[in-house]
C-alpha cells in the first residue's frame, strides 16, 4: 500500500512540489510509504505526443496504477493548473485512478485563485474513476514560504488544513486495507459448495 506524491510544477524548486514533500513526511511519520514522481522530469515530447511507448512514459504510469493513494501537487496560473500536469493525466486510462484515493493541493498568488482546484482539477480527478477525492489544499505564496534557515514555513491556517488531510487520507488508506482482506479474502476448497443442474 503505497502513496504517489505527483508533483506538476513545470519549475524547480516550486513552493508546491515544497508542500507536496512536506505531506509526504507528515505521511512517513505515521507509517505510510510513498513514491515521488514529478512530471517535469519526464521527456516533453513524449508527453505532448502521447507517446506511450515511451519507456519513461510507461514506468510514469505503472507507478500510478500501483499507488493506493495520489497526492496531487500543481501550482496554480491564470486561474488554472498547470499545462504539464494536464498533459500528463491526458495519458491516464480513462479509470486510471480507479479504487485509489486522491488529495488535491496547489498554491497560487492570491486566494481569487482558490476555486481552480474545485472548477478545473477536480472535475478531471473525478473523471478517471476514483475511490474518492479529498477536499482539496490550497495555499496563497505567502502562506507558504522557504528560507534555507527555516525551510518550508507554514502560516497556522495552512498548517491546520495540512494537518486534517494528512489525518483524513491516513485514515482512509488504513480503512481501505483493513476491508481489502475481507472483500479479497480466499474460500478454503473444503467450504466450496457448488450447486449442479441436470
Amino acid at each position: 500500500m503505497t502513496i504517489l506524491l505527483l508533483a506538476g510544477s513545470p519549475s524547480a524548486p516550486s513552493r508546491s512540489t515544497r508542500l507536496l514533500h512536506h505531506v509526504g513526511d507528515k505521511l512517513a511519520q505515521l507509517g505510510h510509504r510513498y513514491a515521488r514522481l514529478d512530471v517535469r522530469d519526464l521527456p516533453g515530447q513524449a508527453i505532448l505526443r502521447a507517446d506511450w511507448n515511451d519507456a519513461q512514459i510507461k514506468a510514469a504510469l505503472a507507478t500510478v496504477e500501483e499507488a493506493s493513494a495520489v497526492v496531487v501537487a500543481t501550482p496554480v496560473y491564470k486561474a488554472a493548473y498547470s499545462g504539464i500536469l494536464k498533459a500528463f493525466l491526458d495519458l491516464l486510462p480513462q479509470f486510471g485512478l480507479s479504487n485509489k484515493l486522491v488529495l488535491p493541493l496547489a498554491t497560487g498568488g492570491s486566494q481569487s485563485h482558490m476555486l481552480a482546484l474545485d472548477y478545473a482539477l477536480r472535475p478531471v480527478l473525478s473523471s478517471l474513476n476514483p475511490k474518492h477525492v479529498l477536499p482539496s489544499i490550497y495555499a496563497t505564496e505567502a502562506q507558504v514560504t522557504w528560507s534555507e534557515e527555516n525551510g518550508l514555513v507554514l502560516d497556522a491556517p495552512i498548517a491546520t488544513r495540512v494537518d486534517e488531510g494528512v489525518a483524513q487520507l491516513s485514515a482512509s488508506l488504513l480503512a481501505l486495507h483493513k476491508a481489502a482482506p475481507e472483500e479479497f479474502r480466499e474460500i478454503p476448497f473444503s467450504q466450496l459448495q457448488y450447486s449442479v443442474s441436470y
